[in-house]
């Protein structure tokens, strides 16, 4: 095979290689990075994970979505959810993380997650 009237060789082949090598570890990296928030979200069993994991990947385009979803998954929410008592509403939380695939949280051996308390 020829190129511009010179024969291909072998170091050639082996730059070949090693662009299409970088394209495909660039590509991994912006994927990995992309999915970073939604991740770091369901580890730490966040309300809105999925919210967060979605934002991740719709906001990487526009940089400053993801950003803010980088941000928020790592935002303790406070959201309590008027229709069902804190206990419901913690168990909601666990099933949905265990849905997304992540590990929920153990009870407190208290059995309060109320969280740290002021006074």
């Amino acid at each position: 095979m020829e190129l511009l009237d010179r024969s291909l060789n072998i170091y050639d082949y082996l730059t070949f290689a090693a662009i299409i090598l970088m394209i495909v570890v660039l590509l991994a990296i912006i994927l990995f990075i992309m999915g970073l928030p939604g991740r770091i979200a369901i580890a730490r069993n966040h309300p809105h994970a999925e919210a967060v994991k979605i934002m991740g990947w719709m906001g990487f385009l526009a940089v400053v979505p993801w950003v803010h979803a980088f941000m928020w998954a790592f935002h303790d929410s406070m959201t309590v959810d008027l229709r069902r008592t804190p206990k419901e509403e913690r168990d909601h939380v666990r099933a949905e993380i265990a849905r997304l695939g992540g590990k929920p949280k153990a009870e407190n051996p208290g059995g309060d997650d109320a969280g740290p308390q002021e006074g």
